[in-house]
């Protein structure tokens, strides 16, 4: 898939079904954005990251659909001639990637079981608290145990400490979470799972295939942490169906 230390993620999805996930290298970007920067809303130089973007395309010979993303649950249908301002898109179309930016907040890449059709979600914890993913798996418009997911790089569960606010929110809807926050050292702070998370919000939904985890953007270096920095890029997580 590419000579740069990129991922592509382990899940029973089709062959056709491609996916990448970028990293901080292979780019052309300076400091503190080095090097394979795709934001083009981080404070970056435009020539840099129009650059990147173009030798993600020749990498890949797929058509990224950019969205602004705006911690919401609109879901589109991924267009490559207009940036919509959504959270998460979808296609059948081969060629066609789903795109979605992210420096902490959760990736999610779908697929159905046939793969005939993707989607890829951006879950900050407020996307998520208000359902992106359960509106993602709508917008594929398939039986949901026909859906696959895949968790991408995010914050690990070590590092997301959040208020009690953001532990209200989810537990009011699902009782379950919980069991996905830990007290922090710090007085009325939590430390929040959000790959449990996801997996309980999708699991609620009838999606049970979920893959993933396991990685932390704020202490893997291979990625970009908003946390960590907060002036610093965005590595991409997209998905797309290739001709068979």
């Amino acid at each position: 898939m590419s000579a740069h230390d990129w991922l592509s993620p382990d899940w029973p999805a089709p062959a056709w079904v491609r996916t990448c996930v970028t990293t901080r290298d292979g780019g052309v970007s300076q400091a503190p954005f080095d090097s394979f920067n795709l934001g083009d809303h981080v404070g970056d130089e435009p020539q840099a990251v129009a650059k990147n973007r173009q030798r993600l395309v020749s990498q890949l010979g797929c058509q990224p659909a950019w969205l602004s993303q705006v911690h919401g649950v609109q879901v589109v249908a991924a267009d490559p001639a207009q940036v919509h301002e959504a959270d998460a898109s979808w296609t059948t179309t081969p060629g066609l990637a789903c795109t979605v930016m992210t420096a902490d907040c959760l990736p999610a890449l779908f697929c159905d079981r046939a793969g005939t059709r993707v989607a890829a979600a951006h879950a900050g914890w407020r996307g998520l608290a208000a359902g992106v993913l359960e509106a993602t798996v709508a917008a594929l418009a398939c039986a949901p145990e026909d859906v696959l997911v895949w968790l991408g790089p995010a914050i690990g569960p070590q590092a997301f400490e959040v208020g009690g606010e953001v532990r209200d929110a989810f537990v009011a809807s699902h009782p379950q979470a919980a069991s996905a926050f830990v007290p922090s050292v710090n007085a009325g702070r939590f430390m929040a799972d959000i790959y449990q998370l996801a997996r309980i919000r999708l699991a609620a939904c009838g999606v049970t295939a979920v893959y993933g985890g396991g990685f932390c953007t704020h202490s893997d270096p291979r990625f970009y942490s908003y946390r960590l920095a907060s002036r610093t890029g965005r590595f991409a997580s997209l998905i797309w169906l290739s001709d068979r």
